[in-house]
């Protein structure tokens, strides 16, 4: 399937197929996905929850109550869930975790290579840090990540629902995030739409080209 196709085809699922679970192998490559996303100086300031059974889907699920509940049938119909969390702030103990991986995997011929990378990441990490925006900065890199896992879904035949509409404090109770220094951003559903998901019938609505592009 060519690019264009994956992009017109895929949207967000409304009604899930609780009977369908995604094959290992298919999961596997949507993990992938996240942990090779790009990131702003390769900081890589996130983490992933993922639930696969249904434990865990109605831990995330406590964030889809009151105002939210319309979330909660995507979320415990799906196959897997993802919370995206976004790291709140980037302490040297994170960077250095980053900075002694990327040598791990060989991206430093000499001390000064890894030294210079040191710096351009921390000047970064103290230009936001300075500027009180860091937290707003990392959600970015996170939904960098987000976009990385919708285009896979959409290629490898995954319906996907990313979600903005739930209870950060109650997912914060929930997972204790804010105790390990995270902040929810965004949650997506993974699997199989249900015959019944009106939104699998609906045409792709976009404005048109000479709206959106321009040229410089």
């Amino acid at each position: 399937m060519d690019l264009s196709t994956v992009l017109r085809q895929r949207y967000a699922t409304k009604a899930y197929d609780s009977g369908r679970r995604l094959p290992d192998a298919v999961v596997a490559q949507l993990m992938a996905a996240l942990r090779d996303s790009p990131s702003s100086v390769n900081a890589q300031p996130w983490h992933f929850i993922v639930a696969d059974d249904e434990a865990g889907k109605a831990r995330i699920a406590t964030g889809a109550t009151g105002a939210f509940s319309y979330n909660t049938s995507k979320i415990l119909n799906a196959s897997h869930v993802v919370l995206l969390c976004a790291r709140t702030s980037l302490p040297p103990a994170h960077l250095l975790a980053v900075l002694d991986q990327e040598q791990a995997d060989g991206r430093f011929a000499s001390e000064e290579a890894r030294e210079g990378q040191r710096k351009t990441r921390g000047g970064y990490v103290t230009l936001h840090e300075e500027a009180g925006d860091l937290p707003a900065w990392t959600q970015k890199q996170a939904y960098i990540a987000l976009g990385f896992l919708l285009l896979s879904a959409g290629a490898l035949g995954v319906d996907a629902t990313p979600m903005e509409g739930f209870d950060a404090g109650a997912l914060d109770a929930t997972f204790g995030l804010a105790d390990k220094g995270l902040a929810p951003a965004v949650i997506v559903s993974l699997g199989y739409h249900a015959e019944t998901d009106f939104n699998a019938r609906l045409p792709k609505s976009r404005l048109a080209a000479d709206v959106v592009f321009s040229r410089a």
